[in-house]
């Protein structure tokens, strides 16, 4: 047991992943491209003197055991922190022990803090100078980029390692040894440990959980060999494969719209249920497919977007399962629909232009003029109503401020609808040349 753990589990009471977590680094699972020989990791454990290092991955795949691991190898005190429950009380009377301990007998201190990327920038500054002072070796873990959430002074100090998800292989290896150390006295029809294995999705400790919860239950219902029935009377339905802050969330989110984008209707519906089944809140996902209709369709089908917001308010009506067949027919649409961002280019570079440009009068014959000293001050005096003109176009008309020549912002794709968008505003560029000739 560590030397200062908060993680610690009261005696006699220590979970199933508590209890098989590994004691010696090839007892590890998984992680073969940084733990194999020569690779990356096992030459830190081999080079004999520690380093810090941001260990990054998804919940379960043994970034605990490897900073565990790591105290013991090179014979530090282990200091275990969580992000989660920590202040600043705990990370000084922390600082404090390792200052003592290599005080009074030299002997390192690995600091491990969990979940490093809920400290905010202050509490992770604080441990710089003891990282710097060699007080302290520091392991943190994270679920989350740390380009984005471990301050660059932090993370300049540090080797960051990606860890990986189990594959079903390694997750086999670990049920077998799971049944052999814990519960060899109960039997698993093949069918429910392959499901066992794909509901831990690649998370070690889901599935050692979920085996101490199985052991619990057969126990209590005298039952001696788990097979598929049983399994789904015994898990909760809603237990669900991420985090909804997590990486893992937006990757698939980024998946989805990819998909939409590059017109797969299959990849598009697959993202869509794997997100619903990961337990993605259905009106945020309808939100991401409103976002989708507008940039990525656009003009080319305007009816993308009034159809997505017919599923999304379909959804809130009827609620799932029922609402997600609206949204699934809108994936699919979206998928299938034609192509274009050319709205959603005009937006952005008029925006930047706005936002970078001064603010120019409004021309004085597009003003309004409600009363007589408007009229008399020349207001909308010149101005010619559309209707009243050949083709309902003021040919040759200007409706930018002074100064703005027409900068072509707008150039629709020959895709869709904005194919005659493209024809119409071809025509009318012709209608104002000839007007231009008329009066030059």
């Amino acid at each position: 047991m560590s030397d200062h753990d908060l993680f610690a589990a009261a005696p006699g009471h220590a979970p199933l992943a508590e209890t098989l977590r590994p004691q010696a680094l090839d007892e590890v699972i998984g992680q073969s491209h940084l733990l194999g020989p020569g690779k990356p990791l096992r030459l830190a454990f081999d080079s004999g003197t520690p380093h810090s290092m941001i260990l990054w991955g998804p919940p379960g795949v043994g970034k605990t055991t490897l900073a565990r691991l790591m105290a013991d190898a090179f014979e530090a005190q282990f200091i275990a922190l969580s992000a989660v429950f920590s202040g600043v009380k705990d990370i000084r009377e922390a600082m404090l022990q390792a200052e003592l301990t290599q005080a009074q007998s030299g002997r390192r201190t690995i600091l491990f803090v969990d979940e490093v990327h809920r400290f905010n920038k202050a509490q992770q500054d604080a441990f710089l100078p003891y990282v710097e002072r060699g007080t302290v070796t520091f392991i943190g873990a994270t679920t989350e980029n740390p380009s984005f959430e471990v301050n660059s002074a932090l993370l300049s100090r540090a080797s960051v390692y990606v860890l990986k998800s189990l594959s079903e292989d390694d997750l086999r290896q670990l049920f077998a040894r799971a049944q052999a150390r814990a519960f060899a006295e109960l039997a698993f029809a093949d069918d429910a440990r392959d499901r066992l294995i794909g509901h831990a999705d690649g998370d070690a400790r889901r599935l050692l959980n979920v085996l101490e919860q199985l052991k619990t239950a057969a126990a209590a219902a005298g039952v001696v060999r788990v097979d598929a029935v049983f399994l789904e009377s015994t898990l909760a339905s809603d237990l669900r494969r991420f985090d909804k802050g997590g990486d893992a969330f937006y990757d698939q989110i980024s998946a989805l719209h990819k998909s939409v984008r590059g017109s797969d209707p299959d990849a598009s519906l697959y993202w869509l249920l794997r997100m619903l089944d990961g337990g993605a809140d259905p009106l945020y996902l309808g939100r991401r497919m409103i976002r989708m209709a507008t940039e990525d369709i656009g003009l080319a089908d305007p009816r993308a977007l009034q159809l997505t917001l017919n599923a999304v308010d379909t959804y809130e009506r009827l609620g799932s399962p029922e609402g997600e067949l609206a949204l699934a027919e809108a994936i699919i649409y979206l998928a299938v629909a034609p192509k274009s961002n050319a709205a959603y280019k005009a937006y952005n570079a008029a925006r930047a232009f706005v936002a970078k440009d001064r603010s120019r009068p409004v021309p004085e014959h597009l003003r309004n003029a409600p009363t007589k000293l408007m009229k008399e001050l020349g207001f909308g005096s010149e101005y010619r109503y559309a209707h009243d003109e050949p083709e309902a176009y003021a040919a040759g008309e200007n409706y930018f401020p002074e100064g703005i020549a027409a900068p072509g912002w707008y150039q629709p794709t020959p895709r869709g609808l904005e194919q005659k968008i493209a024809d119409k505003l071809s025509r009318l560029r012709q209608l104002d040349a000839a007007a231009k000739k008329r009066n030059p």
